[in-house]
């Protein structure tokens, strides 16, 4: 099975993990909301993040380019959310993609190849 993000191969190049980010309740003081008790409120779960790190690999520079140009291309205003999926099959639906970030290298050898870390979140609110 193929890890995927609104059905494009995005992350297949190279090795690739999938986690997911904080789960949890959002607490503050009652003393932030004007409250006179050293107790703690809900606010709401947080939203649901999922981080895939790893490497995209080609064969050729400009493969890499190419790799690089198609994951950056789905990072859209506004985030459009689609269905992403892990290795495993595992399926996660609207998520948006809010952030990519290379690693500070290219690795060239007999491949090219740059470390990553995107980040996909399901709104509470759509933007």
């Amino acid at each position: 099975m193929a890890s995927s993000y609104k059905g494009l191969d995005l992350f297949g190049s190279g090795a690739h993990r999938f986690a997911l980010g904080r789960q949890a309740q959002f607490v503050v003081s009652d003393f932030t909301l004007g409250g006179y008790s050293g107790n703690t409120v809900p606010l709401g779960l947080f939203e649901l993040d999922v981080v895939v790190r790893g490497r995209l690999v080609a064969a050729t520079e400009a493969g890499l380019w190419s790799l690089r140009d198609a994951v950056a291309a789905q990072l859209i205003d506004p985030p459009d959310a689609g269905t992403l999926v892990d290795l495993h099959g595992r399926t996660w639906a609207d998520m948006s993609f809010i952030r990519y970030e290379e690693s500070d290298r290219v690795d060239r050898g007999r491949v090219w190849s740059v470390g990553y870390e995107a980040l996909f979140r399901r709104f509470a609110v759509t933007p």
